[in-house]
């Protein structure tokens, strides 16, 4: 993949994609075959430990990584489930297949994604 690819609306994808909405978030699951959503606060630790391994698959993976602050967007967090942060959702074409609570290690997601990548 190359370093300095783009999605649809110009956001670089090797980087985390921060979401500013329900449609934000539907039009960048819908656009790419493998998106890992991280539902996160900023006055979480474990979410905090949690960003140095998603920007690391963010550049080593193809999947897409995307961010939803809880705060800001508690509607969507809500419609999601999400009771605790941070909680990872996995969406492979469009459409949501696993949902994980905690902070996962980096092998752990990782192989997570390579299941729908392959």
């Amino acid at each position: 993949m190359a370093t300095d690819a783009r999605g649809a609306s110009g956001e670089s994808l090797d980087e985390p994609i921060y979401i500013d909405g329900r449609s934000h978030l539907e039009d960048v699951t819908t656009a790419h075959d493998v998106v890992l959503v991280d539902f996160y606060a900023d006055w979480c630790g474990p979410c905090q430990m949690l960003n140095p391994v998603l920007e690391q698959l963010a550049d080593t993976t193809e999947a897409v990584i995307a961010k939803v602050d809880v705060d800001e967007h508690q509607q969507l967090a809500g419609s999601f489930g999400v009771r605790g942060v941070p909680t990872l959702a996995l969406f492979a074409d469009g459409e949501q297949v696993e949902q994980q609570s905690g902070a996962l290690p980096e092998d752990r997601l990782r192989s997570l994604i390579e299941r729908y990548t392959e």
